[in-house]
């Protein structure tokens, strides 16, 4: 594990690593024809040998300039944390995976013993249920996080619970009470139709919970252990988030409030790193301002400045544009481009290109010569390889190559990154260069194993292309990539469709060598609508 290394000793790993592996794609890239001018290779954390490598000050530059705007800031806010690597994950490492799991459902009875007749009916008004009730029903599939429920909302429209909004409810095994609020978030058809908000560890709780000033409880540490904390019960510190579900489920069962465990299949969000279950957690990370950054970038592809091929892709980055949240840029990590902040012992932030600006700074502020410690976490992948259009043309500095080849025409790239790449591209194109990066985004097809699924390292179903070609030749497999390359979504690459374009392939060789053995050659004369005869027309 990292943590069993110093920081340098563990990037001295990596960095002998890279230069072992670096190259693959290059080599796969060069060995299937890609003319590409292989003098301008760049690599996004730059080049610890090469004093002229400006893509780690480029990195610097642009978060300095953003935060000194007020478009980089640090917050505590959800993230997608995960407890394996300990660090947050961006949306694009989450895969959601459908898996057996239960509903628990639960009784949180009214303060004081107060009771409501709650009346439940048909589409069509019949009353189905009708009884006096000193509880609300509450479902959960993950009854850990109760210990630290904020709140149970209901819908303004939800007739059932008119009644008692504004009144408090206990919360089993804790002790705590907590308001019964309205809110547009629960849905009146769905199970109770009452919710319970859960603020540090569900991202739809968290909006309501800002919304009506709910308190935040963060209940686990870094490895999804549970932590203590004055409203933990004790017997639960130190326990896995598991474990704690286990016992929670137990305990609430023995005070009586358990009404019905229901199994059924449950959406679960995994690191697709991990392979463990991500956690909704508050943390404190840095963000982007992305609300600010994006309506620029919305305007040029509304505007047909710059257009999607095909253009239904459009309506993937619009959803996604105009619903933009903050970008967490932070990742709890060694390997990648450190933050340029540094902090005071009284919690004071410092941001530079150097640690003699921030010293500057430090010493403006306090008269005095300070200790400064530097953020231990580094940048999100995307940051670098959002200035990707123009970081690798010698900015920020004006070079003849930045004014020669900025902006691009087209990007070539697959739908799965359209937001986290391709937006980003966009973003901070507009913002620092004035212009987008592009003119057209082309977007084609991702290459997925036979039964249709991503390759993915940890799932050892990838493909290498250099095998391939070793045994079909290099020809065959372009061939098979451009046949299998429809305005679809994906490609499917088994075996068996790359052996008949093989042999597809060795046919038009075989015909090619037989004109050639018997002296055919291409005469630029020939008209081909003069061919009368059958067999020539065959």
């Amino acid at each position: 594990h990292r943590k069993n290394m110093t920081r340098d000793e563990f990037l001295g790993h990596v960095w002998k690593w890279k230069s072992e592996s670096g190259g693959n794609i290059n080599q796969q890239l060069r060995r299937l024809g890609s003319s590409c001018d292989w003098s301008r290779e760049k690599f996004t954390l730059g080049d610890p040998e090469n004093s002229d490598d400006n893509m780690s000050a480029a990195v610097t530059k642009a978060f300095v300039d953003m935060y000194n705007k007020g478009l980089i800031y640090r917050d505590k806010r959800l993230v997608n944390w995960d407890p394996h690597f300990q660090t947050a994950i961006s949306d694009l490492e989450v895969e959601n995976i459908e898996k057996d799991g239960s509903f628990w459902h639960f009784k949180y009875p009214l303060e004081g013993g107060e009771t409501y007749t709650y009346i439940e009916k048909d589409d069509e008004g019949n009353i189905l249920l009708s009884e006096v009730r000193d509880y609300i029903s509450i479902a959960t599939t993950r009854p850990e996080t109760m210990l630290g429920d904020g709140a149970v909302a209901v819908h303004p429209d939800d007739k059932r619970y008119a009644s008692i909004i504004g009144k408090k409810v206990k919360l089993p095994i804790s002790n705590r009470l907590i308001p019964i609020i309205s809110d547009e978030y629960p849905d009146p058809d769905f199970g109770s139709g009452a919710v319970k908000i859960t603020g540090a560890h569900d991202f739809n709780d968290y909006e309501v919970a800002k919304r009506h000033n709910i308190p935040l409880y963060s209940l686990m540490d870094e490895r999804g252990v549970m932590v203590d904390s004055e409203f933990m019960p004790k017997k639960y510190v130190g326990m896995d988030r598991f474990q704690a579900r286990k016992e929670v489920v137990k305990d609430i069962e023995e005070e009586g409030c358990l009404l019905l465990i229901e199994d059924k299949k449950v959406m679960q969000p995994f690191g697709d790193r991990s392979g463990v279950i991500i956690e909704p957690m508050l943390t404190d990370q840095w963000f982007v301002a992305a609300d600010k950054l994006s309506k620029n970038a919305i305007n040029k592809v509304n505007n047909g400045s710059i257009k999607f091929v095909p253009d239904n892709w459009k309506k993937t980055y619009d959803h996604w544009m105009n619903d933009i949240q903050p970008w967490c840029i932070s990742r709890q990590l060694w390997w990648g481009h450190r933050i340029p902040a540094w902090y005071a012992t009284d919690g004071s932030i410092f941001v530079g290109k150097t640690l003699d600006e921030v010293k500057m700074q430090a010493f403006n502020k306090y008269g005095t010569n300070i200790e400064l410690k530097q953020d231990p976490d580094v940048l999100d992948t995307w940051f670098s390889s959002g200035l990707w259009p123009f970081s690798t043309l010698g900015w920020p500095d004006k070079s003849k190559d930045l004014i020669k080849y900025y902006p691009g025409n087209i990007l070539v790239t697959g739908f799965d990154i359209i937001f986290f790449w391709v937006a980003r591209m966009m973003m901070l194109g507009m913002h620092f260069m004035k212009k987008s990066p592009f003119k057209e985004v082309y977007v084609h097809a991702l290459v997925r194993d036979s039964k249709g699924n991503k390759m993915s390292k940890s799932k050892g179903n990838v493909v290498n292309p250099l095998v391939l070609m070793d045994q079909y030749g290099t020809d065959t497999i372009r061939f098979s990539l451009t046949a299998l390359a429809t305005q679809g979504r994906d490609i499917k690459l088994a075996e068996d469709r790359i052996v008949g374009y093989r042999n597809f392939i060795t046919k038009i060789h075989n015909a090619s060598k037989f004109l050639e053995m018997n002296g055919c050659v291409l005469d630029k004369e020939f008209d081909i609508k003069m061919i009368q005869k059958p067999i020539s027309l065959w």
